[in-house]
């Protein structure tokens, strides 16, 4: 696997990858990012992964230094997977001013659900994606659907500023107990991480509510939250939306998506759930 620091060394690598699929990361990695490699090279000749710790999507209260750095692990990792190229940049080369004057401005959707708990969070990403699309060039990006809410920004993005770049969505990788695998897991207490399931199961259940033919959302999505408060959680929300859209839903739509953040001790979990009835 060649590790690339710099953006003109990245860019003649990709003149010479054929087709390529692209992973985008913060590093830490999981099995979670691992099925995403495995997704890319069932789409492409070469697949090359970044990892690169975006400041501007951190919000506030949130400590951008303290993110984990796990830079030795997660290249043995990607060597196992196949793994053709790292892209790993220092914060120099990826924004060589200080300050960011251009950024990527998301619609309104930026400041729904997760978005209106970490105001900014979707400008940085979507931000980061574009600058790493315009570095990186693949033909195919993955991306999993744990964060429905950053992957709908960036299909929106996409497709908005016609970047040639196929968006493969990947299926959320879980646990065997149904946990969401994401980095913050390991932020949980041994105590935590026996209860983190729960909400999953709670999102299983309104899941099958709804395929049930159960239409009144609000009440559902109050029962969730409730039983998440009792156990223990603070709920940021809990929300039934239109699957394609993330709009609000009406009643009798066929296409959902059942959404979900909250924290359990300081560890903010998210989870989602389709449904197609």
């Amino acid at each position: 696997m060649e590790i690339i620091r710099s953006v003109a060394a990245m860019r003649a690598w990709r003149r010479q990858a054929g087709k390529l699929a692209f992973v985008p990361t913060m590093g830490n990695l999981h099995e979670g990012h691992l099925a995403l490699v495995a997704a890319a090279h069932e789409h492409a000749d070469k697949v090359v992964v970044s990892i690169f710790v975006n400041r501007l999507q951190f919000g506030q209260g949130e400590d951008f230094d303290a993110y984990p750095r796990t830079f030795e692990s997660d290249c043995a990792k990607l060597e196992a997977a196949g793994v053709d190229a790292l892209f790993f940049p220092t914060e120099q080369e990826l924004y060589p001013r200080v300050k960011q004057d251009f950024n990527v401005e998301p619609p309104h959707i930026q400041n729904e659900l997760c978005g209106a708990f970490r105001p900014g969070h979707f400008r940085g990403v979507a931000t980061v994606v574009s600058k790493l699309f315009n570095i990186v060039q693949p033909d195919v990006a993955c991306f999993g659907k744990k964060d429905f809410q950053q992957l709908h920004v960036i299909k929106a993005m996409v497709d908005d500023l016609n970047i040639p770049v196929a968006i493969v969505p990947v299926d959320t990788g879980r646990a065997a107990d149904g946990l969401a695998l994401s980095s913050r897991n390991g932020y949980l207490t041994a105590e935590e991480r026996a209860e983190a399931p729960r909400l999953y199961r709670n999102l299983s259940a309104m899941r099958a509510a709804l395929l049930a033919g159960d239409n009144d959302y609000a009440a559902l999505e109050a029962k969730t939250a409730a039983d998440l408060q009792q156990a223990g959680w603070t709920v940021d929300y809990v929300e039934v939306r239109q699957a394609d859209t993330l709009e609000i839903a009406h009643a009798g739509e066929k296409r959902l998506v059942v959404l979900a953040a909250a924290r359990l001790g300081r560890t903010r979990l998210i989870d989602n759930v389709e449904v197609s009835r």
